[in-house]
């Protein structure tokens, strides 16, 4: 891993506060034991969420991410929190379990806090707890989701940079060539251009995971892969040349493959070695319905094209266990695992 100041710091946005985000942040924490993790969120809100979870353990208020990032000097078994400034103060009465615009602002200022402190220096990457998309534009925030709010933060003046979403498993990865956005314009989104640099990010994605020659199926977009032009032609004229261009760049892509068999194919089970490493997916549900299938407790949401790591826990804000306590942190604790994967 990575000397330099902040290398080892990896943090974790607090999401909304009227979900289940800052439980699972704080039973994952709980189990974690690592020096390196840091909150950014609300004090206040991360103290009630550890009561929430029935975990003792004292919340230590960071003020200095300069100082803390080369200092590792942290009391043992606590979770520290860096408190942003531009949180809304009242946070611990937004009502559990709804819809509120302060939520939605608190969620994005703290996105937005721990990409700064990335870009300064003070630290690797970032875990994103769950936030919600209506309270999200509730408080005027003009991102559909995660993503494409990073994206933006992430890019300079010349442009978005070209980033993918990926949701990966034990079993199963897949990254999508559209996001969310409406079927309509999905479709519209699938070009020759789009399906391979899709490709090369999910290339580029594979080896950073170590996998030197990654193997990458490309699902077709229509039933059965169009039935050779019966059934659409996307996959004549723009997924099968993005696959050819690939193919010539000497990636293995392979493809199309019909959509609904493909992913058994691809998948690795005890006993069933899978064909492939990885599945190029062209729109988000075609995607990312068999992951979740497989079991959200130990999916991981990964950012790709990034100039750092972003992994996120494959669920939502689940406002109907707000809380409870119930809520299951594996996902969010594969996040943070695969996060320092990636970081090593």
């Amino acid at each position: 891993m990575s000397t330099q100041p902040g290398s080892e710091i990896l943090l974790l946005t607090m999401g909304d506060v009227c979900g289940i985000g800052p439980e699972v942040l704080a039973a994952a924490l709980a189990e974690e034991h690592d020096p390196g993790l840091c909150v950014v969120g609300d004090v206040g809100v991360m103290r009630r969420a550890l009561q929430q979870v029935g975990v003792q353990m004292p919340v230590l208020r960071v003020e200095a991410p300069a100082d803390w990032s080369a200092d590792r000097s942290l009391p043992p078994h606590c979770l520290p929190v860096w408190q942003p400034e531009g949180l809304p103060a009242d946070l611990l009465t937004c009502p559990l379990g709804q819809i509120d615009a302060r939520a939605g602002a608190a969620a994005a200022r703290c996105i937005e806090a721990a990409v700064g402190l990335i870009q300064a220096g003070h630290a690797a990457g970032v875990v994103t707890a769950p936030i919600h998309k209506e309270a999200l534009h509730a408080a005027g925030v003009d991102f559909p989701g995660h993503t494409e709010m990073l994206q933006a933060l992430a890019s300079g003046q010349e442009g978005l940079l070209p980033v993918r979403m990926m949701l990966a498993n034990e079993e199963l990865r897949t990254v999508l060539v559209t996001i969310h956005c409406s079927l309509r314009q999905a479709i519209e989104q699938i070009s020759c251009a789009n399906v391979l640099q899709t490709v090369r990010i999910a290339e580029a994605a594979m080896r950073r995971f170590g996998i030197a020659k990654p193997r990458i199926a490309v699902a077709g977009l229509n039933p059965h892969a169009g039935e050779g032009g019966l059934f659409g032609d996307e996959e004549i004229l723009h997924i099968a040349p993005a696959i050819a261009l690939a193919r010539a760049e000497g990636i293995d892509a392979n493809g199309p493959f019909a959509p609904d068999t493909v992913f058994m194919r691809a998948r690795h089970a005890p006993g069933h070695p899978g064909a492939f490493d990885l599945v190029v997916a062209m729109t988000h549900d075609h995607g990312l319905i068999p992951v979740k299938y497989l079991g959200v407790e130990q999916g991981v949401n990964v950012t790709l094209g990034l100039p750092f790591v972003r992994t996120s826990p494959d669920h939502g804000t689940a406002f109907d266990l707000a809380g409870s306590g119930r809520a299951d942190p594996s996902s969010m604790r594969a996040a943070i695992r695969m996060a320092r994967r990636l970081l090593a």
